[in-house]
């Protein structure tokens, strides 16, 4: 993706209702974006098109807003990924590339959001065929027998539909021979591959009083969390790569290997970066880091998360907060709870 195209497809096609419509307005987004319902989407007015993105589009109209989707609970798992170290996914209010600089260097940051947006387009195209959104996908009906003790049935989620849509329109710009794009394919694939790799099967009992008498099972994708969850270790094992270059027919090829050979070289579900990360301790504008000034840090933690770490060493700050919460809660018979609103104090620390 190109992050022009990620802003816009993140508030033009998906709606605003996660960043606000502030950053939306920002993004120089005209109206007629913001609702797919009310009208055909335009796809030679999309910013940041290359030509095979453009064909794509135009060809697969109907899987475009799952696209958008995709990318929206991507950027949002990123966010909750990452809410509590240093660089915490943040997006950008008043900028065309809603990351800022902070994704222009082949950094760890980087190559977690290629994955994310890319298993993120994979999950919910998959997601909107086997619920019937688009006539030109559906259900995986390449599974029909009889196994023991079950039988298929349901809607199988179409996977490898949903990972050739993420793999032609995410890495439609990805064809240049140097060290960056063969980065980036690498990364969006690894994404897909957590789909695919975490598939499982989901089997409704059917029978008199919920005997399993027959069991109907169908292929089915985890929750989003979950790939989340391991892309995240994933980014923390990422491989450290160089860049060689090397000259062929077509003139130079960037190719990237292990900087170390004494670690395990990556696999095709393992990250990879070549650069190094700044350390988001303080604001640059040019590095795209806002600092942590003001994060709210977990006094008890002795994580990345914790006041000591998160506040690089500065120091923080204690505040008390009211909160208003539901409590002494009592259920009656039939069928509903009644609650009283206590008033709770808690300490709030923020990094100085």
């Amino acid at each position: 993706f190109s992050y022009l195209l990620i802003g816009w497809l993140f508030c033009g096609f998906a709606g605003a209702d996660v960043l606000g419509s502030s950053l939306c307005r920002s993004l120089a987004l005209h109206h007629q974006y913001t609702s797919l319902a009310s009208q055909p989407i335009p796809c030679g007015s999309i910013p940041g098109l290359v030509p095979k993105q453009l064909r794509f589009c135009r060809n697969y109209l109907e899987v475009m807003p799952s696209v958008a989707q995709g990318v929206k609970i991507g950027i949002q798992e990123c966010q909750h990924q990452f809410r509590g170290r240093r660089w915490n996914c943040t997006t950008v209010d008043g900028n065309l590339a809603i990351f800022g600089p902070v994704l222009d260097k082949a950094t760890r940051e980087s190559a977690f959001v290629h994955a994310i947006a890319s298993a993120g387009v994979a999950f919910a195209v998959t997601r909107a065929c086997a619920e019937g959104s688009a006539t030109i996908c559906g259900c995986d009906a390449r599974r029909k027998a009889r196994e023991e003790g079950w039988k298929w049935g349901g809607c199988s989620e179409d996977v490898e539909f949903g990972s050739m849509v993420s793999r032609e329109f995410a890495d439609a710009r990805e064809n240049r021979p140097d060290a960056r794009s063969a980065m980036n394919r690498h990364n969006n694939e690894a994404g897909r591959i957590s789909i695919t790799d975490h598939m499982y099967l989901k089997c409704k009992c059917h029978g008199l009083s919920g005997s399993c008498e027959v069991k109907t099972c169908w292929w089915s994708q985890p929750d989003f969390r979950v790939i989340g969850d391991y892309m995240k270790d994933k980014y923390d094992s990422a491989s450290e790569m160089v860049v060689e270059k090397h000259r062929e027919s077509r003139g130079w090829v960037e190719t990237l290997r292990p900087k170390y050979a004494f670690f395990k070289p990556p696999t095709e579900t393992d990250l990879v970066y070549y650069e190094g990360s700044p350390n988001f301790c303080e604001p640059n504008p040019e590095t795209g880091s806002f600092g942590t000034r003001d994060r709210v840090c977990n006094l008890t933690s002795h994580g990345i998360d914790g006041c000591d770490l998160l506040c690089c060493g500065r120091g923080h700050n204690t505040r008390t907060e009211e909160r208003k919460e539901k409590c002494h809660c009592v259920f009656h018979w039939c069928c509903y709870v009644s609650c009283q609103a206590c008033l709770r104090v808690y300490d709030v620390h923020t990094c100085k």
